[in-house]
């Protein structure tokens, strides 16, 4: 008896019940929508990556290094708003913009900081679009489906983190890592501050 459980013990060891192989999985990006700084009426989804509701999210990570980039797709359209913002901005009113704590471009084309528009693009953004954000703590600019749209904003102070917001039925989807358009030359990822030493 106890050599036939043996037996059994044996063969559940030797993969005849389990895989010798380990199911390799991708690590999860710790870089994603902050749940603790968000608007009251915001939702986010799709393990930190969809912002939908009413209000604004920042990223759990501040841009630190010399040059960051990241990607936010339109996936519906409504009110929104992307850019940067620091932990003091309002993050139950959207499009963001509305404070000295807020530079984002809008869903009417608008790019705006401490409520006044401070330039306005040539064309506007619609649903499916992808928008990337670069920042070099000079200059923030965007891009729209991988074209630079030479609008860049300065003057920007303090620890800014990315910020998405999202009214009236917007959906926005940041994109942290494997990015649809290509970074502009010596721009990276976000990273966090640990890994940059």
């Amino acid at each position: 008896m106890s050599l036939t459980m043996l037996c059994c013990f044996k063969n559940c060891f030797e993969g005849s019940l389990f895989s010798a192989t380990s199911v390799r999985r991708e690590p999860i990006n710790p870089i994603i929508l902050d749940t603790s700084n968000v608007g009251h009426e915001v939702v986010i989804i799709k393990n930190g990556l969809r912002i939908c509701g009413s209000g604004g999210a920042l990223c759990t990570a501040p841009l630190v290094q010399s040059k960051s980039y990241f990607e936010v797709k339109l996936q519906q359209t409504g009110v929104w708003g992307v850019g940067l913002a620091t932990r003091g901005c309002d993050m139950n009113s959207a499009p963001g913009g509305g404070d000295a704590e807020s530079w984002v471009l809008c869903h009417d084309g608008s790019i705006r900081h401490n409520a006044s528009e401070v330039c306005r693009l040539a064309e506007t953004p619609a649903e499916g679009d992808v928008l990337g954000v670069t920042y070099d703590h000079i200059e923030l600019n965007f891009s729209l489906n991988g074209k630079p749209l030479e609008k860049p904003v300065s003057g920007i102070r303090g620890t800014v983190f990315p910020a998405l917001f999202v009214d009236d039925g917007a959906i926005l989807d940041l994109i942290v890592d494997n990015f649809i358009h290509p970074p502009p030359s010596g721009f990276e990822r976000i990273m966090l501050e640990q890994s940059l030493l």
